[in-house]
């Protein structure tokens, strides 16, 4: 539900800007408000998962989500409607953040875990491939506001659950880390920077409005380092990036989710513009992805990483994803969808589903159970600001590539064709760099062990 809401907007946001009266320009709001707020608090979020209760702060994130998912479905006028998409990211990241930091201490034993994470995986990345699609069923079968008022009931049966099957967690106490300082300099330092990230479409790179607010996040998070470094009970404790794990897993997943969300948006618009798929055929284009990540997260890869370790599984993984989004890189103006993109879909489809368990528990292994939120928070952000960077780089290239065969005479379609395969090279080119940094940095999660006892010791001296 969580992920189908940064997607499920995008076939509905003519009819909202009808409704709604939004401008041109404001439309973009309806996602990038959910986008920064959902991305700038899950750090924050994490660690407040760790110190009051992660039980109770995916609880208490999950009423909000609802609530404000009504607030949506009820807006009557643009700013209520992007106040409360913005709210609702906040309600998004309360729960996102100390997912992982749940899930593992549920599961002890390594086979129970590997299909947990499997499972995990699995809705994570089918959330993304059918929100467009189920964003249009709604908006064409009901009206868009059922967009979000479908939460309800899923989020009303969710808390339920949540409070008969979760154990109580008291958390390590404010005592633990409670640093107002140091969340309020990383919370408006993200928030700012995923929005100096997803306006640079409108305003570019080089313009004014991006260098200023890029300019003020960079110099908010350096603050909050600095902050870090000196605090007595640091909301980010600067150790835990000694863990080789810990960090390597962060920064390929940065790269990995780079690359991936590239490919989900221009694969879409390779299919409506190149060819001519309607809104609703091109959702269902998408469904085999997830049935390819399913295939492969929701059982195999428990196996595969049982037999031959998660750094093996991860670069394998990751070798699938290169390779598929370079074959859609040569994918040809009104090709066809089963010869041009089906195969390199279900490549990559099976690449995402055998890395992402492998690299999620990669990531989990270097914190201790202290820790499990802030470090399931910092997964969670590296993969929204990765996304988020990622995809503006790919549609600035894309479209310098397009400008320029136009400027020698190209034809629109040809022109955008290229642009899209120029997005699929870079893009493959991302999951090139992040199977190089997790084969020369990650380690199997037996030799991070050490590391975590370190950190153990240290949160017991602290």
């Amino acid at each position: 539900m969580i992920i189908i809401d940064q997607t499920i907007v995008s076939v509905a946001l003519p009819f909202i800007k009808s409704d709604l009266g939004f401008s041109e320009s404001s439309l973009a709001w309806v996602v990038n408000a959910y986008v920064a707020s959902f991305g700038g608090l899950l750090l924050l979020a994490g660690r407040l998962g760790d110190l009051w209760g992660r039980r109770r702060m995916f609880i208490a994130g999950m009423v909000v989500f609802t609530l404000s998912s009504i607030a949506c479905g009820l807006a009557s006028n643009a700013g209520m409607l992007i106040g409360a998409r913005f709210v609702q990211g906040i309600g998004g990241a309360m729960c996102s953040a100390v997912l992982l930091g749940m899930i593992f201490p549920l599961f002890p034993e390594p086979k129970d875990l590997g299909k947990a994470i499997g499972v995990f995986s699995f809705v994570q990345a089918g959330g993304g491939s059918i929100g467009s699609l189920l964003g249009g069923v709604l908006t064409q079968a009901v009206s868009w506001p059922w967009i979000f008022l479908i939460n309800i009931p899923i989020g009303v049966v969710t808390i339920l659950f949540a409070l008969k099957l979760l154990a109580k967690d008291t958390g390590i106490g404010a005592q633990g880390g409670s640093d107002v300082t140091g969340g309020l300099l990383v919370t408006g330092g993200l928030i700012i920077a995923i929005y100096t990230i997803v306006n640079t479409a409108n305003y570019g790179f080089a313009s004014v409005n991006t260098l200023v607010t890029g300019v003020i996040a960079i110099a908010l998070l350096v603050g909050f380092v600095i902050r870090e470094a000196k605090a007595a009970t640091p909301l980010l404790p600067l150790r835990m990036f000694r863990s080789r794990n810990v960090s390597g897993a962060n920064i390929t997943q940065f790269l990995m989710v780079a690359g991936m969300f590239g490919f989900l948006f221009f694969s879409a618009l390779y299919l409506q513009q190149s060819l001519g798929f309607n809104a609703l055929n091109t959702g269902l284009g998408l469904i085999p992805v997830a049935v390819a990540i399913g295939a492969v997260a929701l059982g195999l890869s428990a196996q595969l990483i049982g037999r031959f370790g998660e750094r093996t599984v991860l670069g394998a993984g990751l070798v699938l994803i290169a390779i598929g989004l370079a074959l859609l890189g040569r994918a040809p103006i009104g090709g066809s969808f089963v010869v041009d993109v089906l195969p390199a879909m279900i490549i990559i489809g099976v690449g995402f589903g055998a890395a992402m368990p492998a690299l999620m528990t990669l990531g989990m292994s270097g914190a201790t159970a202290a820790d499990s939120g802030l470090a399931s928070g910092m997964f969670n952000t590296s993969q929204q600001v990765g996304g988020a960077l990622g995809l503006s780089v790919l549609a600035a290239l894309a479209a310098d590539r397009t400008d320029a065969l136009k400027a020698t005479g190209s034809s629109e379609l040809e022109a955008l064709t290229a642009g899209f395969h120029t997005a699929f090279f870079v893009a493959s080119g991302f999951a090139v760099v992040a199977f190089i940094v997790a084969m020369s940095v990650l380690r199997k999660p037996a030799q991070a062990a050490p590391q975590a006892e370190e950190s153990a010791v240290d949160n017991a001296v602290a």
